[in-house]
């Protein structure tokens, strides 16, 4: 499914592992990568859309990007991925760094467990099922929650 022109940006949160978080990094949250069978998702993102990174282990946010650019193809190995699990993670995005958080500023999720429209599509005790997946679509206003909690934990204005 292609974006629809001129449609508003939309919002997501990636999931991924404090070491692929590590890589994003290296490449200064210039380009971000979606796992082989997340093409149709990836197919639905568009210039402009925000994505927040939510590092697992942690179960914290830790940077907002924004797609800068088309989606494309590419298999050079930038994210360890997990153990045993290669992925190319080959669908492929320029973005640029939104806010980026020092890892001591990351804002626990379980702080969110409340406020998050998203989360609350699970039991309350099973919240980080949420997070489960490499990918999902949030809300205009989980997106404005989660960047007024991570401008404040930076000590920004948002």
């Amino acid at each position: 499914m292609a974006p629809v022109p001129d449609a508003p940006a939309q919002n997501w949160v990636l999931t991924g592992s404090p070491e692929n978080f590590a890589a994003t990094r290296e490449h200064g949250f210039e380009v971000i990568g979606l796992k082989e069978r997340r093409r149709g998702f990836a197919e639905r993102i568009a210039p402009g859309d925000r994505i927040v990174l939510y590092v697992t282990r942690a179960m914290a946010f830790g940077a907002s990007i924004r797609v800068s650019g088309e989606l494309f193809e590419d298999r050079t190995k930038v994210w360890p991925g997990k153990p045993g699990k290669a992925d190319p993670y080959p669908w492929r995005f320029p973005t640029e760094a939104e806010l980026v958080l020092g890892e001591d500023e990351w804002v626990p999720a379980a702080e969110l467990v409340d406020e998050l429209e998203h989360i609350r599509r699970w039991p309350r005790e099973h919240w980080t099922l949420a997070f489960q997946g490499q990918i999902r679509p949030v809300s205009e206003s989980d997106a404005a929650t989660l960047l007024a909690r991570m401008h404040a934990a930076a000590g920004v204005r948002a």
